[in-house]
């Protein structure tokens, strides 16, 4: 399960990284009001915002899943498995939506989401 606890700690990181990529190399960030600032934002910086935002939507689901089949005794080679998709499938979303290519950000995002009922199937030992 070592894989899968990791897999939540960089899983719970990437919505800031998704955050920096948004502010990342603007020298007009307002750090008063940065939530007004990055709503102004267009192209990458406001994919990378909402990327940051999904992530921060997807990752309390995911982390409960974990914890939830941890909990219950699931196989930890599947608890791996599932989590390791998950986190893949998270970081090719977010290079999707940087690089502003709306289908394949839907599909990873599905992989994503699916990968996440695998854990709550494998929690409740299906």
């Amino acid at each position: 399960m070592n894989t899968a606890f990791l897999c939540v700690l960089v899983a719970g990181v990437l919505p800031i990284v998704c955050a920096g990529v948004a502010k990342w190399g603007f020298h007009g960030f307002d750090n008063h009001n940065p939530r007004d600032w990055l709503s102004r934002q267009t192209g990458f910086r406001a994919r990378a915002n909402a990327a940051q935002s999904n992530s921060f939507e997807a990752f309390p689901f995911f982390a409960i899943g974990v914890v939830l089949a941890t909990l219950a005794h699931a196989d930890s080679q599947r608890v791996d498995m599932y989590a390791l998709v998950f986190v893949l499938s998270r970081l090719a979303f977010i290079g999707s939506y940087l690089a502003n290519r709306a289908g394949l950000r839907s599909s990873f995002w599905g992989l994503g989401f699916v990968s996440g009922l695998g854990l709550y199937a494998a929690a409740l030992g299906y």
